[in-house]
């Protein structure tokens, strides 16, 4: 049975409640789990060619006939621990450019975009005939500058 202790017998300081550990908050966001998984594949990757390069090593050492397979399964075990930590490198890159960027436009932007919206508040605020004037409908909206509509635009328009 567990002995609940009274004030001032602990005897180092321990109090009756007190957790055992206090949760703090990370100093750091968790990694998105394509990189997670990418990460724990490299790491298993790499444990097990350094193993095995250990072996193949002291196998030479002793002059046994399992060294050279095993020197051939360490190379090869180091090309796919480089693949590994690439996977890792490229899948984290990844992630950042599809949804690692958070785009807040700047107060520059933010301000601008306050006078656009205000102006506009203004136009439409003002009486039907104070504004541009309105097309009819079925009435043909014209574009800007000297454009018919028609190509070859004709001679003399200077565009040929």
């Amino acid at each position: 049975m567990a002995k609940k202790y009274e004030d001032g017998d602990a005897g180092s300081g321990a109090s009756a409640g007190r957790a055992l550990w206090v949760d703090q908050a990370a100093g750091h966001r968790r990694m998105p789990d394509p990189v997670r998984d990418s990460a724990v594949r490299a790491v298993l990757i790499v444990a097990v060619t350094l193993t095995d390069a250990t072996i193949a090593f002291f196998l030479a050492v002793t002059g046994s006939w399992l060294a050279f397979p095993l020197s051939l399964c360490a190379i090869a075990g180091t090309v796919v621990a480089t693949w590994g930590v690439l996977d890792v490198l490229i899948t984290r890159q990844m992630w950042n450019q599809r949804y690692g960027v958070f785009s807040e436009p700047s107060s520059t932007a933010r301000g601008r975009r306050r006078e656009r919206r205000r102006a506009r508040r203004e136009v439409r605020s003002q009486p039907a005939g104070a504004g541009p004037r309105q097309a009819a409908p079925g009435e043909r909206i014209r574009g800007r500058g000297d454009a018919t509509g028609i190509w070859p635009p004709p001679s003399g328009t200077g565009r040929g």
